[in-house]
C-alpha cells in the first residue's frame, strides 16, 4: 500500500484489508506526529479501530506540534504509552 495523503487510511484500502484480517487494534507510529501520525490515528479511530500510540516511537520537526498532539489529541483517540508498554502487552510468538 502506498500512502499518498497525511493519513494512511484516506484514499487507500487499508480499512478493508485490516477488517478482512480481523484486525481490531492498530498501533500508530511515525515521523510527523502533528500531521501524519495524528491524521492516521484520527482516521483509524473514526473507522472504529482501537488505537494505540507509543509516544517514544514518533517524532516531529516541530516540537510544539508533537507536544500538542501527545497532550491534547491522542488521549481522546486511544491509549498512549511507551514502546516497551506496547511490547509487554503482545503475546509471545515462537
Amino acid at each position: 500500500m502506498t500512502k499518498r495523503t497525511w493519513g494512511a487510511f484516506a484514499g487507500t484500502d487499508l480499512t478493508e484489508r485490516l477488517r478482512a484480517l480481523g484486525v481490531t487494534q492498530v498501533i500508530v507510529t511515525g515521523v510527523a506526529t502533528g500531521t501524519g501520525v495524528e491524521a492516521t490515528a484520527r482516521q483509524a479511530y473514526e473507522a472504529g479501530f482501537n488505537v494505540t500510540l507509543p509516544i517514544d516511537a514518533m517524532t516531529d520537526l516541530r516540537a510544539q506540534a508533537h507536544d500538542y498532539s501527545v497532550a491534547h489529541v491522542f488521549p481522546r483517540l486511544g491509549e498512549t504509552g511507551s514502546t516497551d508498554d506496547v511490547l509487554a502487552l503482545l503475546p509471545d510468538r515462537p
